[in-house]
């Protein structure tokens, strides 16, 4: 245990954006190696850096979350630790047999059987045919595709491959798992038992993890790296600390928008009491009361207006909502033409677990049918709490033990 399988000292891959200019850099790098000539690490016409001086080390019993947004490096940085191609800059060092699911249907031959291709894919990790015997069983009934499997696998779909590739991977329990997206494939029921598999081989295999999933990322990592532009912008294992800094790269801010109107309202601009701004997101504390404000514009004479918010995660889920609040003045005070019509809505004792998250305004009318307007990402909040946690609600609770 402790030993370390994923080393990454300062490697950095570049491209060029050309495509013709990228085979001439490739064939003058390989002859300049030829000759031992000493090779230009700067920047050509056309070349970026896809990945630049990035390092870490992953243990055996630990999971390295590697997330940010896409073109941000991260499957290029997979394909590298994987072999499939040679870093510019630094040292990679890996030890022990490598499963790797980093491309949809990569290593597998498109011409042969589902059982032909276990065999090769598990050659290639390392394991020999006596080994691949003894675990084909679980293998085949782990991936869920007995009744295919003597079926060439270009007939396959993008879900069965995705099942057959973790099956192999997974049930041959290798010493490192590299796992990109393809996950996102399968359906839900499968990628729970491939959560489950991961939880079991996991204390003795070193584990790197791609996903735009933050929930998924939370649930099994015990580090994180968020990857911005090719270079790494946190790496620490507060894995909820780097979750919240790749939200905030997709924070709404104020790019509220109109999904339904019948032009008696026009949604003006939304706070939250007392709190400020970071990143487009008003800040919060755990578990404390928070009032909202609205203000609208009033297009149409309006007496009786309703509302209700929802809470929506950056996953887009909807997680929460709020009763239908009526105008209970008693006065029956008529919102006139040109007015502004302010909305506070409290919410008492927010129990939201850490993270970011968008609300959705409706308005509607108490003497009408239908809504009146309904706004989309009319203001974002960040929950602020040090405790991690992958799960929706954060409980306030109270414990004895006698």
């Amino acid at each position: 245990m402790n030993e370390v399988l994923i080393k990454a000292e300062n490697i950095s891959k570049k491209f060029a954006k050309d495509f013709k200019r990228s085979l001439y850099y490739g064939l003058k790098d390989v002859f300049n190696k030829m000759n031992n000539a000493e090779k230009k690490q700067h920047l050509r016409k056309s070349e970026f850096w896809a990945v630049k001086n990035v390092s870490f080390e992953v243990r055996r019993g630990e999971c390295l979350g590697l997330i940010g947004h896409n073109g941000a490096g991260k499957s290029t940085l997979l394909k590298m630790l994987n072999g499939l191609i040679a870093p510019d800059e630094g040292t990679i060092t890996m030890k022990g047999k490598i499963g790797a699911l980093i491309e949809l249907g990569a290593g597998f031959s498109p011409i042969l059987t589902g059982r032909e291709n276990i065999y090769n894919n598990a050659s290639v990790l390392g394991f020999t045919k006596e080994e691949v015997d003894k675990k084909f069983e679980s293998i085949v009934e782990f991936s869920e595709i007995e009744e295919f499997l003597d079926m060439p696998v270009q007939n396959y779909s993008s879900g069965m491959k995705v099942r057959l590739g973790f099956a192999v991977a997974a049930q041959m329990e290798p010493d490192v798992l590299l796992i990109d997206e393809v996950l996102a494939v399968g359906d839900m029921g499968f990628v729970l038992k491939c959560f489950k598999r991961i939880d079991e081989i996991l204390p003795n295999t070193a584990v790197i993890f791609v996903s735009h999933t933050m929930p998924m990322v939370s649930r099994i990592c015990t580090q994180i790296i968020l990857m911005n532009k090719g270079e790494i912008q946190f790496n620490g294992i507060d894995v909820g600390k780097g979750i919240d800094r790749y939200y905030q790269h997709f924070s709404s801010g104020d790019n509220a928008y109109e999904v339904y109107t019948n032009n008696t309202l026009k949604f003006i601009d939304a706070s939250v009491k007392n709190k400020h701004i970071e990143g487009g997101n008003f800040i919060i504390d755990w578990n404390e009361d928070v009032e909202l404000i609205f203000n609208l514009k009033v297009l149409q004479p309006i007496l009786t207006p309703i509302c209700s918010i929802a809470i929506y995660n950056q996953e887009q889920r909807g997680i929460a909502e709020s009763k239908a609040i009526f105008n209970i003045a008693t006065d029956n005070k008529q919102y006139l033409q040109n007015d502004i019509l302010t909305i506070k809505l409290l919410v008492r004792k927010l129990t939201l677990s850490k993270g970011v998250y968008s609300i959705t305004l409706n308005l509607g009318d108490q003497n009408r049918k239908g809504p009146l307007l309904k706004i989309n990402n009319a203001l974002n909040i960040q929950v602020a709490e040090a405790e991690q946690t992958w799960t929706a609600y954060l409980l306030d609770t109270e414990t004895n033990f006698n």
